[in-house]
C-alpha cells in the first residue's frame, strides 16, 4: 500500500467529490442550504494538513469553523460492496472512498 497513493487519491476525491460518496450527519443535514453549501466548499479547498491533525500524510481528515460551529470531515475506506472496510484504500477498483460532513459535537 501506498501512502502517497493513497493521499493522491484522497485529495482528488475531496477536492471534486468524485470516486466515492459524501454523506453528511443529521446535524449537518438540519443546516440551511447555503451553510452546508458553504462547509462543503470549505471541505474542498482545505490544505491545512499538519502531523497533528494528518500523522499518517493521508489527507483524510480536516477541521474548520463556519458559522460559529466546528466541523470536521473524515474519508473512510470500504470495499465496493461498503461492508467490510478496503484492503487497499490505494487501489480505487477495490475501495470505495466515503466522506462524512459533521459538527464536532456529532463526533
Amino acid at each position: 500500500m501506498s501512502k502517497n497513493r493513497i493521499r493522491e487519491l484522497n485529495d482528488t476525491f475531496r477536492r471534486t467529490f468524485r470516486g466515492g460518496r459524501v454523506m453528511m450527519t443529521s446535524g449537518v443535514y438540519e443546516l440551511p442550504d447555503c451553510v452546508k453549501a458553504e462547509a462543503l466548499v470549505q471541505v474542498a479547498s482545505f490544505s491545512e494538513f499538519t502531523a497533528d491533525n494528518d500523522p499518517h500524510d493521508e489527507h483524510d481528515f480536516g477541521s474548520f469553523d463556519l458559522v460559529g460551529r466546528k466541523f470536521f470531515w473524515k474519508i473512510d475506506y470500504y470495499d465496493k460492496d461498503q461492508v467490510n472496510g478496503s484492503e487497499d484504500p490505494s487501489d480505487p477498483e477495490r475501495t470505495m472512498r466515503v466522506l462524512t460532513l459533521m459538527l464536532a459535537g456529532e463526533y
